[in-house]
């Protein structure tokens, strides 16, 4: 089965179905044909994982009185966002035992006993389709649930859980194809706040942040799990995702652990070229951010404690220069959201102040910095928005709960509207958070928080 292409092997199946179900059959069919003329949003930030929103006929404005959900699901716990292909919706929760009970504290692990699911839901109207689910006792501090978003490639999920359990999964019935156990197969202990990179696919390899000596990251053939290659040894495997970078034409994986950002060859799991970067308590987080801009094409990466650096890249010599480092009152410290850049001008929020924050690229120097799209009235530390670009405007998604419609420019932030999608059903600080990236997809944004899995259509009603 798994020889054939995803998209071929999906459809038959699909097929044999209808034999079954006509009707239900005739359903998923039509969101199958319908998603294929419209983005989908199969892995975190979206298709190119570049957090660019390219679906057209999407609204210029957001109404006063908010905008209606087209559905609610229930569902449990968890950072984890939603993925979207192919008509349906990919998710992970967790469930807490009876008597469980999940007490945040930034340096303590919470203990809790209870299941990690993956949920399969149809995108037309929240029905649940299947779930994978499975016994995984939590010792993390933030024990809500996963943390990473599936990855959705040639009708199969992969979905990294928590403590380290990562499952192939057939997108269409949800059986295993193949899986690991990150602590077992590699002795890599599980990270203070879980295990949160993403995984990648790259050809036919799915790549991963997975810990131990020898084997932070590691490659597997995504259609075995079979270990095609493992590198790296670090203090921390930290929680970034790994990511491309084409230079000269040359693709490279993309890894920022908790002491250096590497460059490998991803046929063989090599280095190409290392800089270090070391933020406090091992949180490197987001991902490391490439563009072209007016100076040439650049690097950006920062996390808590204001370390961080803007790096050039060569195109004909590998490596990475230093042009400068975050000093205090200047650029930002990234943590849960990754920034973007558009020209010459930084975007992101700030885990010391908890404002979004314009940088200037040139010389690290910040533009103007706004609380309104993150903690709102409120103030502390860790202020989240998940920044969406589409053309010349941005979605975010505010830790209140709201998404908000904007335009950044190097000038200011300007709010196009907003309206409330989510109950922030977390904790941080004392305050109420939800700290989950959205997706986009089918003209329609989909969020989560530790309640409900919300669809919402931005479709143009014109």
């Amino acid at each position: 089965m798994l020889v054939e292409s995803g998209f071929i092997a999906s459809r038959r199946r699909l097929l044999r179905a209808l034999g079954t179900r006509l009707a239900g059959g005739l359903a998923c069919l039509a969101m199958a044909i319908g998603s294929a003329r419209a983005d989908d949003w199969p892995q975190w930030r979206g298709p190119e994982r570049d957090g660019q929103w390219r679906e057209t006929g999407i609204r210029a404005a957001l109404p006063a009185d908010g905008l209606p959900a087209r559905w609610r699901a229930e569902v449990g716990g968890g950072y984890s966002g939603p993925a979207v292909a192919d008509g349906r919706v990919y998710l992970m929760d967790y469930l807490l035992g009876a008597g469980g009970a999940v007490a945040n504290s930034p340096s303590e692990r919470t203990e809790v006993a209870g299941r990690e699911r993956v949920l399969c839901f149809d995108a037309a109207d929240g029905r649940l389709l299947w779930k994978h689910e499975y016994d995984c006792p939590y010792a993390v501090s933030y024990a809500c649930g996963p943390r990473c978003t599936p990855t959705v490639v040639d009708g199969v999920v992969y979905a990294l859980g928590a403590e380290g359990n990562l499952h192939a999964l057939d997108a269409l019935t949800g059986k295993v194809v193949w899986a690991k156990n990150f602590k077992t197969d590699y002795g890599a202990p599980t990270p203070i706040w879980g295990f949160s990179s993403h995984p990648l696919v790259e050809g036919d390899l799915v790549i991963c942040m997975v810990g131990g000596e020898g084997s932070v990251v590691v490659a597997f053939d995504r259609r075995t799990g079979k270990e095609v290659w493992r590198a790296l040894s670090a203090s921390e495997p930290g929680y970034a995702p790994p990511s491309i970078l084409e230079t000269a034409g040359v693709r490279h994986v993309l890894v920022w652990d908790a002491d250096t950002i590497t460059a490998l060859d991803p046929a063989t799991g090599k280095t190409i070229w290392g800089v270090p970067l070391k933020p406090g308590y091992g949180m490197s987080i987001m991902a490391p951010q490439v563009a072209e801009t007016s100076a040439g094409r650049v690097l950006f990466a920062s996390g808590i404690g204001n370390v961080g650096a803007l790096f050039r890249l060569d195109d004909k010599l590998p490596g990475a220069k230093v042009m400068w480092r975050n000093r205090a009152k200047a650029s930002i410290a990234s943590a849960n959201s990754t920034p973007m850049i558009v020209g010459d001008t930084l975007y992101g929020c700030d885990c010391e102040t908890g404002f979004l924050t314009a940088v200037d690229l040139a010389t690290g120097d910040r533009l103007w910095e706004t609380g309104v799209p993150t903690l709102g009235s409120r103030r502390g530390r860790h202020g989240t928005a998940f920044l969406v670009r589409q053309g010349e405007r941005h979605w975010l998604f505010s830790e209140t709960g709201d998404l908000i419609l904007a335009r950044l420019t190097p000038k200011g932030y300007e709010e196009l509207g907003r309206t409330h999608l989510l109950a922030p059903t977390g904790e941080c600080f004392g305050r109420e958070v939800v700290w989950s990236h959205p997706a986009f997809a089918g003209k329609c944004v989909f969020a989560r928080n530790d309640r409900e899995l919300v669809c919402v259509s931005l479709a143009d009603p014109e």
